[in-house]
């Protein structure tokens, strides 16, 4: 069956938007073709900086006919109905409706045969839209045009079954870009055009005309070409994936060339190398074998040149050495000042207007650091509040201002330089982390209580000024640091009474804010972003949502949810084992159906039954021995739960199921005595009751 090609040419597309663009085009021609009822066996995308296309093979030649039936009014119907319902459908009289009958009657109906327009007919009105449907993060426009491109558009090469379709795009005020079958290669090596009859035609020819026309080609080659240059030194290319994609998206003919990093430079910290050489040239570093960062780099060039690239490798050698120069400025002139005496300078910092400067903010994570290194094992409050106070000094010097990825590890450098304890330079370096999933998770006390502290801070002033995140909106990125928060507790193995730990952050907050809101409102919205977050976190870890919910509503003795994030994570795992059981799953249903016999029964009395079963009315031998199994399990799943042995209150639950299914076999609850009803609707409340002691069950779906 036939085959279409489309590529839209262009000037150089931002590499970090490519894949992107390629997807959506696929997208946005498939849903175009479908609504034209025309049906294809496959669509691929492909990009280059300059071009983006499209092949969709086994297309018809031509749409299907249709037949269209709108059903218009009652034979009889007044004249004035049957003259509109005429006139919407194209006809001139009733004769040309036809007369149908149906259980309601004798209808006028509308028949219309629509023939199939040819595919290329169809595919140019397709292709003279694309470019006005498909969206980019920045568009402009150019010259006198009103079209918004991501660059500049060149031409547009359109073909179905090896021909030219006919069409263009309207470009706005008078200008337009007719089809057509041409396109153009490599600008420099290549850059004549040609015509091509076809997709395996069109990516042989570009090749030929240097330009690799698959990303991930080009990313292969790119990861080959640098693997045999850094294996031909006895080096290693320091892995890279996010930086190996967006040199992929900067060239169409991948040439991997090594140049060499001044031996004055090698002294500077490896990651200012590394961020030197990746952000702003896009250089791969290389490793020797015992991981340290080798003197050579990796440039990936657009261009194949007599001298096997010596004057590109020369080029970029000498802007790295001026980069590097910068940095070697930086870097002796920051530590000609003790990271400590820069302190001070983060009163002209604001950090928020509500919240006050940076070294408000400092001080707030030396206190709060300091009260949850002395709840951490191993933590030392005098450390924790030192590498509190320095860790945020780093964002005033030169280092940080040229390179603000590097905030916090330049501090600990400083902080080595500067003599401090190696807790106090890891904590520093730590504090930020972690990022991301992916991210390593602080493991040494003072890091732990540093970078807890932190995140606890942000998190607490910003719920306290009522700045919380909406819907896709977190411009302070709180759902990270909700994220980071529960790593570093639950990873540590943390036991942190959160409730009280937010009240001392909550204290420690500026006299106008922490005045206006109430510690323990404050403690449960913050549980609750913090359980949001929880639950999203093992939801990727196959734990189910629900169970989280029914364990966090469980009044801990102190009248307050669970707030210990570790304990709350092993009622969790004890609640999902419990409900993979046979006698889990069965109570669970009994519990539903005393539940909902409660519920009804209460609803009609306009009466709640939640008062102490009286054990000396009890009648039927059932329903005695469920009070004592009740009372029984009760006892023993609190002195299990105040041990925290929770597998241990499960099984005590599990002990319920035949007394309970027991009970329902043998008594009937609505019995004729009123009394006798009353007492056992109180047993079935207490079945509810008794569970929820461990979890609330009515949160549990399924």
């Amino acid at each position: 069956m036939p085959e279409f090609l489309l590529e839209l040419f262009s000037e150089e597309i931002p590499a970090r938007m490519q894949v992107r663009a390629a997807e959506e085009l696929k997208r946005l021609a498939a849903d175009r073709l479908q609504a034209a009822n025309l049906t294809f066996e496959t669509a691929e995308g492909y990009v280059t900086p300059r071009r983006l296309a499209l092949v969709v093979d086994g297309l018809p030649e031509k749409q299907p006919d249709v037949t269209k039936e709108t059903k218009g009014p009652k034979v009889g119907a007044p004249d004035k109905a049957v003259e509109g319902f005429l006139r919407a459908n194209g006809l001139s009289s009733a004769a040309e409706a036809e007369q149908r009958e149906t259980e309601k009657g004798t209808f006028y109906f509308a028949v219309k045969h629509e023939a199939g327009r040819p595919t290329p007919e169809v595919l140019a009105g397709i292709v003279a839209q694309l470019p006005h449907e498909l969206a980019w993060p920045k568009s402009m426009r150019w010259s006198e045009t009103t079209l918004r491109w991501v660059r500049p558009l060149h031409g547009v090469l359109a073909l179905f079954d090896g021909r030219a379709i006919a069409g263009q795009v309207d470009l706005g005020r008078g200008a337009a870009l007719a089809f057509g079958a041409a396109t153009r290669g490599h600008p420099f090596l290549a850059p004549e055009p040609f015509e091509v009859t076809g997709f395996d035609d069109y990516r042989r020819k570009l090749e030929a005309a240097k330009v690799v026309l698959s990303f991930d080609e080009r990313r292969e080659r790119i990861r080959q070409q640098a693997d045999g240059l850094a294996n031909a030194e006895g080096l290693s290319v320091k892995d890279d994936p996010g930086l190996l994609a967006e040199v992929a998206g900067l060239v169409e003919w991948p040439v991997v060339l090594a140049g060499t990093i001044d031996a004055a430079f090698m002294d500077l910290p490896p990651e200012v190398l590394t961020v030197s050489m990746r952000t702003h040239q896009k250089y791969f570093a290389l490793q020797r074998r015992d991981g340290a960062l080798a003197n050579r780099f990796l440039v990936v060039a657009n261009m194949e040149t007599p001298d096997d690239g010596a004057a590109i490798v020369a080029g970029n050698e000498r802007v790295l050495r001026a980069r590097l120069a910068d940095a070697q400025f930086f870097w002796d002139q920051d530590r000609k000042t003790p990271l400590a005496e820069r302190v001070p300078e983060l009163e002209q910092v604001v950090f928020h207007a509500k919240l006050g400067t940076l070294h408000d903010k400092v001080e707030r994570m030396q206190a709060l650091a300091a009260d949850l290194a002395g709840r951490i094992a191993g933590g030392d409050r005098d450390k924790a509040r030192s590498a509190a106070q320095l860790a945020k000094a780093d964002l005033l010097t030169g280092m940080v201002d040229e390179f603000p990825e590097l905030q916090g590890l330049m501090g600990s450098y400083y902080a080595r330089a500067d003599g401090e304890a190696p807790e106090v330079v890891q904590a520093v370096a730590e504090h930020y982390s972690p990022l991301g999933p992916n991210d390593a998770c602080p493991s040494a006390p003072t890091s732990v209580a540093v970078a807890l502290a932190d995140k606890l801070d942000t998190l607490t002033g910003f719920f306290a000024i009522q700045e919380t995140p909406t819907g896709s909106k977190d411009p302070y990125a709180l759902r990270r640091a909700a994220l980071g928060a529960i790593r570093l507790i639950v990873d540590n193995d943390l036991r942190l009474p959160l409730r009280r730990v937010f009240a001392e952050a909550l204290r420690l907050q500026p006299h106008e804010v922490r005045e206006r809101v109430a510690a323990d409102a404050l403690a449960g919205q913050l549980l609750s972003f913090l359980t949001d977050r929880l639950k999203v976190v093992l939801r990727d870890r196959g734990v189910r949502h629900d169970l989280i919910a029914a364990v966090f509503a469980v009044e801990m003795p102190d009248g307050g949810p669970e707030d210990d994030l570790v304990r709350l994570l092993a009622r969790v795992d004890a609640l999902e084992r419990f409900l993979e059981s046979d006698d889990g799953a069965n109570l669970l249903v009994a519990y539903r159906r005393a539940a909902n016999i409660v519920r009804i029964e209460e609803k009609k009395d306009k009466a709640a039954y939640a008062t102490e079963v009286d054990t000396a009315a009890l009648q039927a031998e059932a329903e005695r021995a469920l009070a004592d199994a009740l009372e029984t399990a009760a006892e023993r799943a609190n002195a299990a739960l105040a041990d925290e042995r929770f597998q241990d209150a499960m099984r005590a639950l599990a002990d319920l199921r035949r007394p309970v299914d027991a009970f329902f076999d043998g008594v009937t609850v609505n019995a004729e005595d009123p009394d006798l009803r009353q007492n056992r609707l109180r047993l079935l409340k207490r079945i509810g009751t008794t569970l929820a002691q461990v979890a609330d069950f009515s949160q549990i779906e399924g």
